[in-house]
């Protein structure tokens, strides 16, 4: 099973698409609330260079924003 990594804020539209996602796939995430997390929020900026959220972390892959086609081409 592939490790996932949300990082997102409640009010991010994209974020809900991206999490009801992998819910309706039954695909466990774990959702980091960098709006709540600052330091959690510079790991994020640090990683993919983007303060936008979703940035999605599927095994060390990131995705930046709710890219559906690019999520199922990791997950396989």
């Amino acid at each position: 099973m592939k490790k996932i990594t949300i990082y997102s804020t409640p009010w991010c539209h994209f974020c809900h698409q991206a999490k009801e996602y992998f819910k309706s796939k039954n695909i466990e995430f774990l959702d980091i609330d960098v709006s709540k997390d600052q330091q959690k929020a510079d790991e994020m900026i640090k990683r993919s260079g983007q303060m936008g959220v979703p940035v999605i972390d599927i095994d060390g892959q990131l995705i930046i924003g709710f890219d559906k086609s690019k999520i199922e081409e990791i997950l396989g």
